[in-house]
């Protein structure tokens, strides 16, 4: 499937470092900086292609009833910006989002955005498998060069505990697991849209016995650089994360061969987030 070479503005913001940084087992971890333009007006146009991730402006009036465009998107659709889960559905939401672009814009792969219009609860996420990318080598003809990329996305924009990259490589271990489900997902909703065409480009990946195709099993930490530590990111390991069967056994990742860690840093963050949620419902 082609993909356009015609990057959407914010994209231009997002910078691959030259080099990598190396978790305490050795496992690369390639660091993208996004040194975003707060006062540009290229946010007005990401905020619009923002908002149609979660309701197409072709289809906002024929859902909100009494409400207006922006209360409909505030009360029902977005995430809320205080209280509860909120806030931190809103950074989850806004990283795979923000990581769909890198993986489709700058990366190479087609990635439905199928999974935030899906949400049914404002403050939760929808389940399955964060961000899946796919790449062809040709539109007709299968290849086991071709690419499923299946990435766990995790935020820290606020200070608070943990390891957010080693928090995602341990739940990047039940990708595996959730393959055919969430192909499944993806399907079903390009089907739901008339866009079969689409729906059987995902089907390609549905028998990798009798197909065979690469795979990737991707983790990805966002992080603001205020409560970015070096030591955080080294301290990530990739040779011990939980057993699936017990949690209190480490194991090295199940898929260590296909692992693939990146890195998303930035400043303000949380800041940024709520300021697209915002354009976004403004502009409606």
């Amino acid at each position: 499937m082609a993909i356009s070479k015609v990057l959407p503005p914010h994209v231009n913001w997002l910078q691959k470092l030259p080099s990598t940084f190396s978790t305490a087992d050795g496992t690369a971890a390639h660091v993208w900086e996004f040194n975003y333009d707060a006062e540009s007006s290229a946010l007005n146009d990401w905020a619009k292609n923002f908002r149609n991730h979660y309701c197409l402006d072709s289809e906002i009036d024929l859902l909100r009833g009494p409400l207006s465009r922006k209360e409909y998107l505030n009360k029902i659709k977005f995430p809320t910006e205080s209280g509860g889960l909120g806030p931190s559905i809103r950074a989850g939401d806004f990283g795979e989002i923000l990581l769909a672009d890198l993986l489709q814009w700058l990366l190479g792969y087609w990635v439905p955005r199928v999974r935030w219009s899906s949400k049914v609860i404002q403050n939760e996420s929808t389940k399955g498998s964060d961000v899946i990318g796919f790449k062809f080598v040709a539109d007709d003809v299968y290849s086991p060069n071709d690419v499923l990329a299946i990435f766990e996305a995790k935020t820290k924009f606020s200070k608070s505990g943990g390891n957010k990259l080693q928090d995602t490589i341990n739940d990047s271990t039940k990708d595996h697991l959730r393959i055919a489900e969430s192909l499944n997902f993806i399907k079903q909703k390009l089907i739901d849209k008339s866009e079969n065409a689409a729906a059987l480009k995902v089907e390609r990946f549905q028998s990798p016995v009798d197909d065979p195709y690469s795979r990737i099993i991707g983790a990805t930490a966002l992080i603001d650089t205020a409560h970015e530590t070096e030591q955080n990111v080294l301290l990530a390991n990739a040779n011990e994360t939980p057993c699936l069967k017990n949690k209190n056994q480490l194991v090295p990742h199940p898929n260590l061969q296909e692992l693939n860690v990146i890195i998303i840093k930035g400043s303000n963050m949380m800041e940024l987030v709520h300021n697209i949620y915002k354009l976004a419902a403004d502009g409606a």
